[in-house]
């Protein structure tokens, strides 16, 4: 199993930028063409995941948007759907946006990196999601190396994290919720209620 590396994610990110820049002839950000791709999203709609990130990440999390939807999940990003949030600001309008938005996903990845110890947000929602629903899992994204084992800090070690591999029965990847190496389930099933098992 593996984590989620930095590098690859970001090469995702710039194929997914490059695809769409050449779509539409010209020249666009990450986020803006996530942004124009969200437009037509449902306000009601359900999503498998909330994606809690720090903004400056927005080229790493654009592949890892990406990665996570090319393995048949849907996931939300606030800057995405809804584009008009100030991030930069911390007000009730917002939060309480945010709160809807939580109670229409089913389940928190907090996508950790070297910049979102910096984030205003990120805890506030990993704690809003985990008081409301409890399905919160850490998703590490790996700066460089290759390392494919997480070790929380601080509170994020009281979560699961999430690696992705290949189910035992098929070929596309997929996502895994651990406890620690050797115990863990498949993403689908601890939605569901199952709890990470050990697998000797």
């Amino acid at each position: 199993m593996a984590l989620f590396h930095a590098s690859e994610l970001i090469l995702k990110g710039k194929r997914f930028i490059a695809l769409e820049n050449s779509r539409s002839f010209s020249t666009k950000s990450a986020s803006t063409i996530l942004n124009e791709s969200a437009r037509a999203e449902s306000t009601s709609r359900e999503f498998d995941i909330f994606l809690s990130h720090a903004y400056l990440d927005a080229n790493l999390v654009a592949g890892l948007k990406t990665d996570i939807e090319e393995m048949g999940y849907s996931v939300y990003l606030d800057w995405i759907q809804d584009s008009q949030l100030d991030r930069t600001k911390v007000d009730k309008a917002t939060a309480d946006l945010l709160r809807r938005r939580m109670k229409q996903c089913r389940s928190l990845f907090f996508g950790t990196s070297d910049i979102s110890p910096s984030s205003k947000w990120m805890p506030w929602e990993c704690g809003y999601f985990d008081g409301v629903k409890g399905k919160v899992a850490i998703c590490p994204i790996v700066m460089q190396g290759t390392q494919n084992e997480y070790t929380g800090q601080e509170y994020l070690g009281l979560y699961p994290y999430i690696q992705k591999d290949k189910p035992r029965d098929g070929v596309s990847p997929t996502l895994w919720v651990h406890e620690t190496r050797t115990k863990y389930v498949i993403y689908s099933k601890w939605l569901t209620g199952q709890q990470p098992a050990e697998k000797g």
